[in-house]
């Protein structure tokens, strides 16, 4: 059965009026060049097309395009040799102005403007005091100190680990990629005994950063390689993702035969710093995958 047709917009309907005021009604191709049209008849005294044409930075063709179409419509005139707006076309103006300028105010509204945030005090910190802002493993820090790239005053004491108020933002909080590093694990190798300990000697804690495991096959590896290590077992691609682009290196787990899924999944940010480690088939040491250089340095404004 097919569905029932839609009865088509009238001109008084609200939803359809909604959609075409405001910003909305200046998507519509040639807008802004009519509401420039009008607005030059209206406030200065236009005999010349070209000469108006100039100030629009349309061409001549364009401009007098835009005047038949507006005299189509009533809103526009040539008399005396001069073009001149028509009450209708004044109306017309200051109707859409007003509709522009109560849409941007509405929108100006909803928007979020961040005054202040919360970092995590580096030392001792008092009331007023300047401090710089970085990233550390992923984390907001203020330091007391001269300011840096990215700094603020504190709002009210806080002790060294606490979260302090930070205000006044100013500046670029500097921020690095992380590396992430894909260790791959044949899935012909999972009854393999020596497995594990060859797992446990490719994890090393001090270039592991942030682990997680995709999939129950990599995660229970891990688990037996390393008890304590509670890897990220849900939204992996999304988690590695975000962590390199907080500077965050981290390494995730995954059977060969996971990898397309994985890339299929993963949001690479821009230029990450990428490293590929395979456990040979055999038994052996980790063979290095190609690995991209460490990316410059990005920034991002002060939150």
């Amino acid at each position: 059965m097919a569905p029932p047709k839609r009865k088509p917009a009238s001109a008084n309907d609200p939803r359809r009026a909604a959609a075409t005021a405001g910003l909305a009604a200046l998507r519509r191709a040639g807008a802004m060049s009519d509401l420039l049209f009008l607005y030059e008849c209206e406030t200065s005294e236009v005999s010349s097309l070209s000469r108006l044409a100039r100030r629009l930075g349309l061409s001549t063709q364009a401009a007098s395009h835009t005047y038949r179409g507006l005299a189509r419509r009533g809103l526009v005139t040539l008399s005396g040799g001069r073009y001149r707006s028509t009450v209708a076309g004044v109306d017309h103006l200051h109707a859409t102005f007003r509709a522009v300028r109560d849409d941007l105010a509405e929108r100006l509204d909803r928007l979020h403007v961040v005054r202040t945030t919360h970092a995590l005090a580096d030392g001792a910190l008092r009331a007023g005091e300047t401090v710089s802002l970085s990233l550390r493993d992923g984390r907001l820090v203020a330091a007391p100190g001269p300011a840096r790239a990215s700094r603020g005053t504190t709002q009210g004491p806080a002790r060294k680990g606490e979260l302090v108020e930070v205000g006044d933002l100013a500046g670029i909080v500097p921020l690095p990629f992380g590396r992430l590093r894909v260790l791959s694990i044949p899935r012909a190798r999972l009854r393999d005994p020596a497995l594990v300990p060859a797992l446990r000697g490719a994890l090393d804690p001090r270039r592991t950063g942030l682990l997680l495991a995709f999939g129950l096959e990599a995660s229970h590896l891990v688990d037996r390689a390393r008890p304590r290590a509670r890897p990220v077992r849900f939204g992996v691609a999304a988690a590695a993702s975000e962590a390199a682009k907080l500077g965050v290196d981290s390494t995730i787990v995954v059977l060969d035969a996971e990898i397309p899924r994985l890339f299929r999944q993963l949001p690479v940010p821009d230029d990450p710093t990428f490293e590929f480690v395979e456990l040979p088939l055999e038994r052996g040491p980790p063979r290095q995958g190609r690995s991209a250089g460490r990316t410059p340095r990005r920034g991002a404004s002060a939150p």
